[in-house]
């Protein structure tokens, strides 16, 4: 059988099957200090003991005391796991569940960015289904049972892993980086509190942005759309145009943190429910390989893939540059399209983000393009199917020559 054909056939297929999941969207608590408010929620739910996952970039700037002390004003206990990598491995996961177990909590509180969040539900799946590894998890939906209490605080405004049924682990010993994707794995609640991302430094807030802009693009883009999610990645699309500049010129504005934030939730629901593309997969597999941070990952490869897709997206980026009020009217779809790709590029000249990955090396692409492809095919409904050639190609691009 084409391997197109296939493809198609299972997004199809898939996309129907879509229709009859019990697709749910995280309760949302936002504003300056609504962190304050989740000792409340934990008692309303007869939750005594908490184990907290983050990162060491969190407690080293202390970015978890204002929840903690709220913890502890309100008598519940916690244990908190910090040792969470860039691009969380197995590992992490299974010594956050040590943790968990040895103290017998009750609930999960992710707090931190994506990597943070992803060990967090991997730690979930695992309590879930404790007599499966995360390998076997691996994939859609393989979990299908309930996961503790898991309450994300996103601490950047990017990931949307607040929102998504995914966890992206990368394998220890392999260095493979793939995802566990299941309507369980979304939080229950998602608390934003745009005074925890004042501290976050420019080229962070410049990468996470782009990062939520990647999710908004590639799920309107791509052929799995409904009216919420193309509502929700316009939406996202406009505010990140919008607010991101000045997020990252000015960290301390916190008009502008809160709109990202919004955009990053909106982007996250979109494409939670639309997937992402072959840019994810690419980005994927250098955070696996080589721990070339997401968000920097997908800022850098966007361009060249959207580039690549050419006639196949230019009346999809039409419709998103009009929905979302950019670049004014009576342009061609190729004008629009061009137009936002270039303004790709000069966002990241402007943050300082480079156009190739440094980390690359020519040699491991032949393996980096297999990986990519396992990623994306059949499963993500792109708008244009890349072979094992074509995923060969945008490395070569990224290339530092």
């Amino acid at each position: 059988m084409n391997n197109k054909f296939f493809c198609r056939l299972f997004q199809f297929i898939m996309k129907i099957g879509m229709y009859f999941l019990p697709w749910r969207k995280p309760e949302l608590i936002k504003g300056e200090n609504a962190v304050s408010k989740i000792p409340q929620l934990l008692k309303d739910k007869n939750i005594s003991s908490v184990l907290i996952v983050t990162d060491k970039g969190i407690t080293n700037r202390d970015l978890h005391i204002s929840l903690v002390n709220a913890l502890s004003k309100n008598n519940i206990s916690y244990a908190i796991y910090d040792d969470t990598v860039p691009n969380p491995t197995i590992n992490n996961i299974e010594e956050a569940l040590k943790i968990y177990n040895n103290f017998n909590a009750q609930g999960l509180i992710a707090m931190g960015g994506g990597s943070a969040m992803d060990c967090c539900k991997g730690v979930g799946a695992r309590i879930a289904k404790p007599k499966k590894t995360i390998s076997q998890m691996r994939g859609i939906l393989k979990v299908r049972k309930k996961l503790p209490l898991l309450i994300a605080i996103p601490t950047t405004a990017g990931t949307g892993s607040e929102t998504t049924l995914a966890a992206v682990i990368t394998d220890s010993n392999t260095h493979e980086k793939y995802a566990i994707n299941d309507i369980s794995l979304i939080p229950r609640y998602a608390v934003l509190d745009p005074t925890l991302t004042i501290s976050l430094p420019p080229m962070l807030t410049a990468t996470t942005g782009l990062d939520a802009l990647t999710h908004a693009v590639e799920a309107f883009i791509g052929n799995s759309n409904t009216k919420e999610t193309k509502k929700n990645a316009i939406n996202a699309t406009k505010l990140i145009f919008k607010y991101l500049p000045t997020a990252v010129e000015n960290g301390n504005n916190l008009q502008a943190r809160e709109n990202m934030q919004e955009a990053s939730f909106m982007a996250g629901v979109a494409f939670t429910r639309a997937y992402v593309g072959n840019i994810h997969s690419i980005a994927h597999t250098l955070g696996g390989q080589y721990g070339v941070p997401h968000g920097l990952a997908n800022a850098i490869i966007m361009p060249y893939v959207l580039e690549y897709y050419g006639k196949s997206i230019y009346k999809k980026i039409a419709n998103l540059c009009k929905s979302a009020e950019l670049f004014g009217d009576n342009r061609t779809d190729e004008e629009y399209t061009q137009l936002f790709i270039n303004e790709l590029k000069n966002m990241n000249k402007e943050f300082g983000i480079p156009d190739k990955i440094e980390q690359l090396k020519e040699e491991d692409i032949s393996i980096l393009a297999k990986r990519a492809s396992r990623e994306s095919n059949p499963l993500y409904p792109v708008p244009k199917i890349f072979n094992l050639k074509d995923f060969e190609n945008i490395y070569k691009m990224l290339l530092v020559k």
